[in-house]
């Protein structure tokens, strides 16, 4: 069980996140991608954007999150690296997990995924989730997990490395001091947001 920091978390800066908004993937075969993501998954294609250069779409995964996409001319499916397998060099992205409501959804999906021709793992139980593994048609590596009732790591943080480092072992809650303070409610104002190409969304597309 991570130890209660010494500072309470009212004074602290507890994320004021949502979810993730959108994680932004890369392709090189748009039509594959919504195949898979949209008619395999049931993710809505809920926004496009492109010229003729390249194409960007966005599916929604939940009522605050989304995947999207680049389509770029060129672009060539990344190298085939299994979940969580170490690599060296440079190297930001490992896989992305999406949360399933149920064990039965899960176990639908699994189906549905092997049906379809895809390569999925058996369910993994992880202690406080279960999980099963795949790749979508650009190779991005993918999990999907459900929960485990009966461990809540939200509600109760555990830190079970043998040797956590040493910022892990002032516990689970920000920590503000380690940073300098700023004014976090300053006002932003319309000269400080820079037009962006979704703003076509605004009046709908013509």
């Amino acid at each position: 069980m991570m130890a209660a920091p010494a500072h309470s978390s009212t004074s602290g800066r507890r994320a004021p996140f949502t979810g993730i908004n959108h994680l932004a993937m890369v392709t090189g075969d748009m039509d594959a991608t919504i195949r898979f993501w949209r008619d395999l998954l049931g993710a809505r294609l809920v926004a496009g954007l492109g010229n003729g250069k390249y194409r960007h779409y966005f599916f929604e995964l939940s009522p605050t999150d989304m995947i999207a996409f680049f389509e770029w001319d060129g672009v060539e499916k990344i190298p085939l690296k299994d979940h969580g397998v170490p690599v060296k060099g440079p190297f930001a992205f490992d896989h992305v997990s999406l949360g399933v409501a149920d064990s039965a959804n899960l176990v639908t999906l699994k189906r549905r995924l092997e049906t379809a021709g895809f390569w999925v793992s058996e369910i993994i139980d992880h202690g406080f989730i279960h999980s099963i593994y795949t790749f979508d048609p650009n190779r991005i590596p993918i999990e999907f997990s459900v929960p485990i009732d009966a461990v809540d790591l939200r509600q109760s943080p555990q830190m079970c490395d043998s040797q956590p480092s040493p910022a892990a072992r002032e516990g689970a809650e920000p920590i503000p001091a380690k940073w300098p303070d700023i004014d976090e409610y300053a006002p932003v104002s319309d000269d400080t947001v820079y037009p962006g190409e979704g703003r076509i969304f605004r009046n709908g597309c013509t």
